[in-house]
């Protein structure tokens, strides 16, 4: 497994990790497998999303913020961060990639992308490969 730290700048952020992990899958020599990445944070997620227009990480963000708001009348949890686990809890803790000829299988506008929704903070992501059966 390798564990790698993510620094967030705000409160709420979608921070791509790609190149990270795609960076750990190439030393790692797998040519084929899955790659399951993990965030170990209840107030942070992983998702998989698009890449190439930063406009869509900023209405992900808009809508989670709408629908999720931070001061939402009736939240109990003592610490003021509700809005935040219920935003990791949808995004999830975890996504796994297929990995064929030592790459991640994306699609061409895709990325991974590290979910802060109590920040900002640093962040430990994990990430485990599983080699494809006889390799």
């Amino acid at each position: 497994m390798h564990t790698f730290s993510v620094r967030t700048p705000r409160r709420s952020a979608f921070v791509e990790i790609t190149e990270q992990v795609q960076s750990y899958v190439q030393g790692a020599g797998v040519a084929a497998g899955v790659a399951v990445v993990f965030v170990s944070h209840t107030t942070a997620g992983v998702t998989i999303n698009e890449n190439a227009d930063p406009d869509v990480v900023h209405d992900l963000l808009l809508t989670l913020d709408r629908q999720f708001p931070k001061d939402a009348a009736g939240y109990r949890h003592a610490e003021g961060n509700s809005d935040s686990h219920i935003k990791a809890s949808l995004m999830g803790s975890s996504c796994q990639v297929i990995v064929a000829g030592g790459r991640l299988v994306l699609g061409t506008w895709q990325g991974i992308y590290l979910c802060e929704f109590d920040g900002p903070r640093t962040r430990q992501v994990h990430v485990q490969l599983l080699p494809a059966a006889g390799k």
